[in-house]
């Protein structure tokens, strides 16, 4: 379950397995990022819009493990008023995310395993579909099979990063974005083979979500490969560092 729930408290069948994989996929994102700096390869000396660019993703992650829990014990009532949170809450998001994102190209920043320019459209692009998903649930809130499959698969685009903290990102060039998006799309197959086992059949909310994500991944390829890409790498660099640097070279290796 994820931010809303219809207005009559129903319990949907398979509250375990969302909970579940909602716990999973905060400790994909909470691992990841203790990684990172465990191995010094962050730390908390970073400018004020990465701390609240944290603070909000990481609030949403523990919001939505939160409302899957409500749910799975049936606090429909405190759910409800809770994921109201979720229309504030997510604009937050993807301001931050894209004011994060363009900051890293414009200062030449980007991480080494990823061109600049994937790197700006994917990160966006991400977040671009994590919000649609997200707003595609909370409309269809009164929907309940249709609104937590929905949210679950918005959720799991948000996995990325986790999965690139994780993943041996320097031995997946030049197919290291290919190999996270391979890495989340676990979650929804999860469901996909999960409901096949169960009961024969589908829920079609998996499928519309899946394309979703598979969209934009393909959109990802297709617009770095693109003049379009190329054109707004240089509106997005233009006076800065970043605006020196081939937006689809490969970065040099730390210490390279």
């Amino acid at each position: 379950m994820a931010t809303f729930a219809g207005t009559q408290p129903v319990v949907a069948s398979g509250e375990k397995f969302f909970l579940i994989t909602a716990i999973l996929m905060a400790l994909v994102l909470v691992c990841g990022f203790s990684l990172q700096l465990a191995m010094g390869r962050s730390s908390f000396a970073s400018p004020l819009p990465v701390h609240m660019h944290a603070l909000l993703f990481f609030g949403w992650t523990t919001l939505y493990v939160l409302q899957n829990a409500l749910a799975a014990t049936g606090s429909f009532a405190t759910h409800r008023r809770l994921g109201w949170l979720a229309t504030i809450w997510i604009p937050c998001m993807v301001a931050a995310g894209l004011v994060v994102t363009v900051a890293m190209v414009r200062r030449g920043g980007t991480p080494f395993f990823f061109q600049p320019l994937y790197f700006l459209i994917m990160d966006s692009l991400a977040l671009l579909s994590f919000a649609g998903l997200a707003a595609a649930a909370i409309v269809m809130r009164r929907k309940t099979e249709w609104h937590r499959r929905l949210m679950f698969c918005g959720m799991a685009m948000l996995t990325g990063p986790g999965f690139g903290r994780l993943l041996p990102m320097p031995f997946l060039i030049p197919f290291a974005g290919e190999t996270v998006f391979a890495a989340l799309m676990l979650f929804p197959l999860a469901g996909v083979i999960r409901e096949l086992r169960r009961s024969g059949g589908v829920h079609p909310a998996w499928w519309w979500g899946i394309a979703v994500m598979i969209g934009a991944q393909a959109s990802i390829d297709l617009i770095s490969h693109s003049p379009i890409g190329t054109a707004v790498y240089e509106a997005v660099t233009r006076g800065s560092p970043g605006s020196a640097i081939a937006p689809m070279v490969y970065p040099p290796f730390p210490g390279g």
